[in-house]
Formats: C-alpha cells, structure tokens, sequence
C-alpha cells in the first residue's frame, strides 16, 4: 500500500498530477487555496478532456476563515428555446439525445465559478495573483501538447464509433484521424486561444465577449437551442452549503440541484445504524451503506430538482426527524428491492488547501465522457450534455422547463472534524459520487484510516456510472470470497469487476489536523497525485 502525502504550508489533490502540481505551484507563490483551485481547473480542462471541459459545469464547497463554510454553484440553465414542444418538434417525445447540439442545451458554468472565485480571493482573501498568472500552465499545456494518457486513449477509443460524426468532435480529439496513443502528444491549439483569452478579458468575455458572440454562433450552427442571450443571462451564484452532522462533526455539501443532500443523507443515516464499523472491508459496512444508498436514492427521485421548483427546502430534507425515519427503514439483515435504473457521468473532483486552512473541496464535468460530442469551431470548447438529464415527461419532477437548472450528480464534499481539523473529499463517478464519498470518509473517520488508505482498499458501486450497463452491486475483485459469499446471502445482485476499475471512480482527499498537519491520498485508479511542500 502507498503512503499518505504530508505537508505544512500547502496541498492539493487532482486525479491528473499536472493539476496537482498547478495547484501547488500557486501555493508556493503565496497564492490561496481559491487560486490554486483555478489554475488546477484549467489545467485538469486541457490534461483531462475526455472526463471534463470549459464547457461544463463547477461546484465549489469552501471552508473559510473562522470555519466559515460557504460555496459557488457554478452550474447553468436550460436555455429559454428550450421547451418540450420544441423537442416534439423535432420528434423527440420521450428523451433528450445524449449527444449532439440538441443535447447542448444548458449554459456551460464553469468559467463564472473560475471568476467568482477570483473575486471572493480577491476581496476577502488577499488574493493578488492575475487570472494570466492562474491559466499560465493550462495555455502553454493547450498549445505545446500534454501526454496522452491510457484513460483519454482507452475512453477516445470506447465512444469514437457513438462520436465521431458529431460537429468538431474527430477534428480535436483524433490525431490525423486516429485515436491518440497513450504516451503521444496531444495539442489543442484553439483551446489554449480561448484560454489565452479568457486569461487576457476576464471570465466576463466567456458570456458577454467576443468570446461568448463567437461560441453562440457555433452553438447555433451546432443545432442548440442556446443562445447569446442565454449566455448573457448567466451568473454564478454564492450559496451557503447544506450540512448535517455525523457523530461530532459537521459535514457540508452542495446544495440542489447538486445531489449534495445524497452523500449527506447516506452518511446521516450510517450514523444511526450500528454494527457495521468492524471491517472496513467486510460484508457489514457494505451492506448498511448499499442500503443507506437505496433510501437516500429514494429521496432524491422525488424531491431533487432545480431548488427555485422544489417543494421542500432542500435543508428541511436533512433534518433529524427525516433522518431518524430513514435510518429505521434499514434492514441489517437483507437487502431491500433495487429498481431504479442510475445514470452514469463524467467527471472530475480535486481538492486545495493552503497554510492558513482555507480548503476548497471542487468538481467539474460535463456529464458523459466527452459531454455532448460538439465541439465549437472557433473556441475549441467541447460542450457539456448535461441537459439531457431533463425528462421530456411533464409530470417528472425534473420535466424541462425554459431556465431551469438540471439535476446534478456533481457533488463536493467537506467536513469540520470534532477534533478540530478539516477534511475536503470527492470523486468523480456519476452515482457512484455519494457512495465512493461516504466509503471513503467512513473507512477514515469509522475505521482510522490514513487517506490514502481508505482510497487504495477495494471499492463497490451500486448501479452504473461510466463505462458500465448493468445495475448490479458492483465489488472490485479484490475484496474476499466471504464478504462477496455474504452479500449474495443477504440478498445482493453480486457482480464482481476490474481489481483497480476506474467504474467505482477517482477519488481523492485531504486533511489538515488540528495541529496544522497536512494529509492527502489519492487514487490509483486515475493518474492522479496529492502535491504539497
């Protein structure tokens, strides 16, 4: 087993090295964690583009100074053509495509979190370093080239039949027309532009610039029923994250549309369940979180969506009474029925936090590998799919409607620990987030595990997430043929996958102990590293 990485004035954790080591290199220029967070976003942006883009989404949870929790939810609206009739129109009655300009049907946030971020570093932070100086490393990766790694190549590879005639797709992710080869160099000449430019104009000209004018025409062009007025129309918003509490800590997540609440609902009720705390490895912790996951699962099909159409405030769902009643609904001694059919997803988690203990925990996407599959002519910025979660069914709770939010797998994680420290955790993995959440922190904070620890044991999903058709309860073969045996014995549709399967997600997380140590692990699974000096 790898060690934890420790140390002292700054660490970052990214499921590429390159965006770790951006992150720490603004650390040591005496950045904060918000700006080590930007440069790490762009980079992971260029280095990663199979699992996230500019052309996505971003959530941020930030523990502040005095302990003061706050966060950005970078994510954006449907655009106002987008109605179901417009989609009848064009003979989809039953489902949004996944690929294609009709399934680029939501403003692309990211970008407005990058600019948040830098204003709140700025303002209450004593941040000073330019937005030239935080996409430095991502523009010179973009125009020079970045190694391909076996994930972009094996991914490129999997999806080119499903996405190779979509708009700009083969011209930028295909080199002289075939799939990058793992070690090749792989340039995007016109994203390190667009970067170039965003560095140069600010986060403004991406929804009000010659930036923003140029991407709305290739949108159109594309078959999106976004526009430049959709664009315009964007902000980030500063929200202050749901919480609950596990033991004598307090845990905090995104609020909707993030299904922030599911990781906190699952760790909420493994909290009031007993008994399972002997293995961390063993058939009972697995049982009573895949359980805890059926019943967190149950309230966000009907109550999560956009929270402006949601009715129950989204903190009310987290109350104790709610919680206590779920817990009690848990079997200990058989699985209940699984038919819910869960959606994969794409994406990447990373995390910062600097000498003075401001911790970001952070996640961009652009939901499938490769989000829609269209990639802007002028700007090369491949846009995200995330609508295409909307249900074309008007009775769904989350039907489409013009400007409304998606509902969001994306969730960030943080805890303020009882013993003082803090704690900043995710991974990417579609569904697969709150469960890989909650196995990790259970197995550091139930367990005693080192981080990098808790990370590197076997994992399992329940359902799918990328890459993945079944909706089994999926174990990496390296778990026991007695745990296995057991599960199957209570009930468990038992699959078992990859030793290191990238399906259960790449991970990470970091720790500052009350002593000012700093602690990280990351997952072996991704070509992630934990930087820190």
């Amino acid at each position: 087993m790898s060690q934890p990485v420790y140390g002292m004035r700054g660490i970052a954790v990214a499921p590429h090295s390159l965006a770790a080591e951006s992150a720490v290199a603004v650390l040591r220029e005496g950045g904060n964690a918000l700006e080590a967070m930007i440069a790490s976003a762009a980079t992971i942006a260029v280095v990663y583009p199979h699992m996230n883009s500019i052309g996505g989404d971003g959530f941020w949870v930030i523990n502040g100074p005095n302990n003061r929790a706050g966060g950005i939810d970078a994510s954006g609206r449907s655009a106002q053509a987008a109605t179901r009739d417009w989609y009848r129109q064009r003979d989809m009655t039953q489902s949004i495509p996944f690929r294609g300009g009709v399934a680029a049907l939501t403003v692309a946030g990211t970008i407005s979190g990058w600019g948040a971020a830098h204003a709140l570093s700025s303002k209450h932070l004593g941040g000073k370093l330019p937005m030239s100086r935080l996409l430095a490393d991502a523009v010179f990766l973009a125009k020079n080239g970045i190694p391909v790694t076996n994930s972009q190549a094996n991914c490129t590879q999997q999806k080119l039949n499903e996405l190779k005639e979509h708009i700009g797709f083969a011209d930028t992710f295909l080199t002289q027309g075939e799939v990058p080869t793992a070690g090749g160099i792989f340039k995007q000449a016109r994203l390190a532009d667009t970067l170039s430019a965003i560095a140069k104009d600010g986060c403004e000209s991406f929804y009000r610039g010659k930036l923003a004018r140029s991407m709305a025409a290739d949108l159109a062009k594309a078959g999106s029923p976004l526009t430049l007025a959709d664009l315009r129309a964007h902000q980030a918003r500063l929200v202050d994250p749901l919480t609950t509490t596990f033991g004598k800590s307090k845990l905090f997540n995104m609020v909707p549309p993030s299904q922030g609440m599911i990781s906190l609902l699952i760790l909420g009720i493994m909290d009031r369940i007993h008994g399972w705390d002997h293995d961390p490895e063993g058939a009972a912790f697995i049982h009573a979180q895949v359980e805890a996951t059926k019943l967190a699962f149950s309230i966000r099909d009907q109550y999560l969506t956009d929270p402006t159409h949601m009715k129950i405030a989204p903190q009310e769902l987290l109350s104790a009474a709610r919680i206590d009643a779920l817990a009690a609904q848990l079997n200990t001694e058989q699985a209940a029925p699984w038919g819910t059919k869960t959606s994969p997803g794409d994406t990447i988690w990373m995390g910062a936090i600097d000498k003075n203990g401001i911790s970001v925990s952070f996640i961009q996407s652009i939901y499938h590998e490769f989000g829609s599959g269209v990639v802007l002519k002028d700007s090369g910025v491949n846009w995200q799919n995330r609508g295409c979660s909307f249900s074309l069914n008007p009775e769904h709770i989350n039907t489409l409607e013009p400007g409304k939010k998606p509902f969001h797998t994306l969730n960030p994680a943080m805890a303020q620990r009882a013993d003082g420290g803090t704690m900043v955790y995710g991974t990417m993995g579609g569904d697969g987030q709150p469960q890989t959440q909650a196995t990790i922190f259970n197995r550091v904070m139930r367990f005693g595990d080192n981080p990098q620890q808790a990370i590197e044991r076997p994992r399992w999903l329940l359902g799918r997430t990328w890459g993945q058709s079944s909706d089994s309860l999926k174990l990496e073969n390296r778990f026991s043929e007695g745990t296995i045996a057991q599960l199957r014995a209570l009930g468990h549709e038992v699959e078992t996958i990859g030793a290191w399967d990238e399906a259960v997600g790449h991970a990470g997380m970091l720790i500052r102990h009350e002593n000012g140590v700093l602690e990280g692990g990351y997952d072996p699974r991704s070509n992630g590293a934990v930087a820190s000096f």
